[in-house]
């Protein structure tokens, strides 16, 4: 050993200890903060289906390469970085020795061809992440950027020491090529050879620049050390915990996706009727008081601003960014623990936990931390603002993009029963439809001997659950689809085309009640039980006798599709629930129903959110529309599972929409750009914001707003009016 090779070994050896004692002790700080989330034990259910969705997503990087060009950069980078750790190993050989190498596999020559190729793809892969977050970046002229309220100079550091320890890698195969001690030949390395031929013979070459590349790949390491919020770093190593621990592995999309989580109370789903404000937990009032889940998925952010950038709120000028909520809930996390790790915190009266003697010790501003309120305005300095909390239409493209599976729309409705159910705050106009749920069993406050009234006018019976002997679907018909006028039209289109099609079905009628979604999405989980349980009481007394193979709902709103097909399971209520769209491509394929008259001007489709990106229903009703108009659909630009949301969910239907585009107009917009005169929809939200989109554009004589069925309807019996009379309107 010369006497440079001792002063790159006691360097390499010095940085390198300082950065394992760093890094080990983020670690233990990150564990910490995590553990001290609640307890969520239906988390490590089902290792092995866990398991393989994890290897799937991540070496299969399944989210990623949605994006294209970013998403095989990323997967380039992604196993460079894995693979390559080997050659960092390889370099503490090297610091040594220059002719050093990995004992065993170093001499390999598919050893030698697999890093070259990996390093080489490495390289493109990170000067392609480079560019796209250069062009993208906040600060450039025109528009909002995905990175916006990202922290850039870690998305800088990160990529910079990426690109620096590839070509230090390549280096140091250069110095060894030029002094005749590579061990591959140039077909398998012809990069490395290239090198070679450029860097001088220097003998002790390959040990200083192997010297570099350790203090580069340590300094990277002290770095994120010292900042354990750096998420565009630590979430190459949290991202497989987190992806491993998400809600439901088996689904094709996010996790967070269709049901929400039940409001838990200690891990266990809370029981209202022996629940106890000052002993359970209602929602989530303090970080802490999130599972340690969403403390782990708070510190996997990456920073990309995916969900961003598809995000129907913050694209039309609100304030909410799930980007921008996860990493305010994650810095204040942070900042908060040295208070919680000290014994402080909150019990659920309000009373501080912690004696004067724990807290002594710590800095105010750690102290000041655990006095925000997590939900409070600038001036109260609340964590998150009330208008982000609330501009939310968990629609789930945020979960939907996220590559990281973070669950972000349950983690908001857990910050928004807290509110509803203890502090009784929300927008002061969704409270009458609240009291509307309660009192009438509907939002809209209609009498409930109102329901049956679509049948009206009808050339058939519409047959009573207990008025028949048999029947093979119970027609859920909704809310809307009972009393608002538009969603009447669907309706009775639904019930026609089922009894042209010889399909046995049977309604509830009056012992329908609204199935909870905008009570449970809002917040309110007390009146969704109360509706929900009520309903499967009802159902279950329906279907009494059957297997659930024979306990055949068909809905026309998907929010009711998704909350009995995905929701009502976890009250004992097992039905086998589909949409009606599905339902009619099934009567139409297997010739039931036979469209005979092309529909004509150009159609377009919208995708409801809960029916397509939460329950992946793509297919059925652009199968109806094609054999419809017997042709092919005109897309808008953002289908399938990157639709833009109508602005209806999350109970915003019932809130008034105060800042910023609204969002039904924008999507409005996109869906005129396309030149089709029917805009078919399959939710009888998306065609009431649809229509008040298009009359708000002055444009309801040129564009028709219409459902699937109505479509199909006009198709199988051409004789059908275009205007369908409807009976008098409910006020609501």
């Amino acid at each position: 050993m010369g006497s440079v090779q001792i002063v790159t070994t006691i360097l390499a050896a010095g940085i390198t200890a300082v950065a394992v004692w760093l890094a080990v002790r983020a670690v233990m700080k990150m564990t910490a903060v995590i553990r001290l989330g609640q307890p969520a034990p239906e988390r490590f259910s089902d290792k092995g289906a866990r398991t393989r969705k994890m290897l799937v997503e991540t070496a299969g990087h399944t989210r990623m390469l949605k994006w294209g060009v970013v998403g095989a950069a990323h997967w380039f980078v992604m196993v460079g970085f894995i693979v390559l750790s080997l050659l960092v190993l390889e370099a503490y050989f090297e610091v040594v020795t220059p002719t050093g190498g990995l004992p065993i596999i170093g001499h390999w020559t598919i050893f030698g061809l697999a890093t070259e190729v990996i390093t080489v793809l490495g390289l493109v892969g990170i000067l392609v992440l480079m560019a796209i977050r250069v062009r993208n970046r906040p600060s450039r002229p025109g528009g909002r950027s995905r990175f916006t309220g990202s922290t850039m100079w870690q998305g800088y550091f990160v990529e910079w020491i990426v690109l620096l320890v590839l070509i230090f890698g390549l280096v140091i195969r250069g110095f060894k090529v030029a002094t005749d001690h590579f061990e591959y030949p140039v077909w398998a390395t012809p990069v490395s050879h290239a090198v070679g031929a450029i860097v001088p013979d220097w003998s002790d070459g390959a040990s200083v620049a192997a010297l570099i590349k350790i203090v580069i790949s340590m300094t990277w390491l002290i770095v994120i050390s010292l900042n354990v919020t750096m998420g565009v770093a630590w979430h190459r190593f949290l991202a497989f915990p987190n992806i491993f621990f998400k809600r439901d592995p088996e689904k094709p999309a996010g996790s967070g996706l269709g049901p929400l989580r039940p409001m838990m109370s200690e891990g266990k789903p809370l029981d209202f009727e022996e629940a106890d404000p000052e002993k359970d937990q209602f929602g989530v009032a303090q970080v802490e008081q999130f599972t340690w889940k969403g403390l782990l998925d708070f510190s996997t952010c990456t920073e990309c601003g995916r969900c961003q950038s598809q995000c129907p709120a913050w694209n039309t000028g609100k304030p909410l960014s799930p980007k921008l909520l996860v990493l305010s809930l994650r810095d204040h996390a942070y900042a908060k623990a040295p208070y919680l790790l000290a014994g402080g915190g909150k019990d659920l009266t309000g009373e501080e936990k912690a004696t004067q003697a724990q807290l002594a010790h710590l800095d105010v501003l750690s102290l000041a931390e655990g006095d925000k309120p997590l939900i409070g305005t600038a001036e109260e300095g609340g964590v998150i603002d009330p208008d982000v909390l609330w501009s939310c239409t968990t629609c789930g493209a945020c979960v939907e993009q996220c590559p990281v599976d973070i669950e972000h729309v349950d983690h908001i409705v857990d910050m928004r029963r807290y509110q509803v159910l203890i502090e009784s705050s929300f927008p002061s106009e969704a409270g009458v439809m609240l009291r509307n749920l309660e009192n009438k069993g509907n939002p809209w406050g209609a009498p409930q001997n109102t329901r049956e009234d679509w049948t009206k006018g009808l050339d058939f019976e519409v047959p009573r659950v207990g008025e028949v002997d048999d029947f093979e679907y119970l027609f859920w018909v909704g809310c809307a689809g009972a009393f608002e006028d538009r969603a009447k039209k669907t309706t009775r289109a639904v019930a026609t085309l089922l009894n042209e099609a010889g399909v046995s079905f049977a309604i509830l009628g009056e012992g329908e009640t609204c199935s909870g979604d905008p009570a449970r999405r809002i917040g309110n989980e007390f009146v969704f039980q109360m509706l929900a349980q009520q309903n499967v009481e009802t159902l279950n007394e329906a279907f009494e006798g059957r297997e659930k193979a024979k306990r055949k709902i068909v809905a026309t709103c998907p929010h009711c599709f998704n909350t009995l097909g995905n929701e009502y399971g976890q009250l004992g209520g097992e039905f086998e629930v589909v949409h009606h769209t599905q339902l009619l491509a099934h009567l139409v394929s297997t010739g039931k129903l036979t469209p005979v008259q092309p529909v004509d001007g150009g159609v377009t489709y919208h995708d409801p959110c809960y029916l397509g990106r939460h329950n992946r229903v793509f297919a059925a009703p652009r199968e109806v529309l094609g054999d419809a108009i017997q042709g092919e659909l005109t897309e808008m630009p953002r289908n399938s599972e990157r639709s833009f949301c109508c602005g209806a969910g999350g109970a915003r239907m019932w809130m008034e929409e105060k800042i910023g585009k609204r969002i039904n107009v924008d999507r409005v917009e996109e869906a005129m750009a396309t030149g089709a005169r029917t805009v078919a929809v399959g939710c009888p939200f998306c065609s009431t914001m649809l229509n008040d989109g298009v009359n708000g554009k002055g444009a309801g004589e040129q564009v028709e707003v219409v459902d699937v069925a109505s479509v199909l309807l006009r198709s199988v019996k051409p004789e059908q009016p275009r205007g369908d009379k409807e009976a008098t309107p409910v006020a609501g």
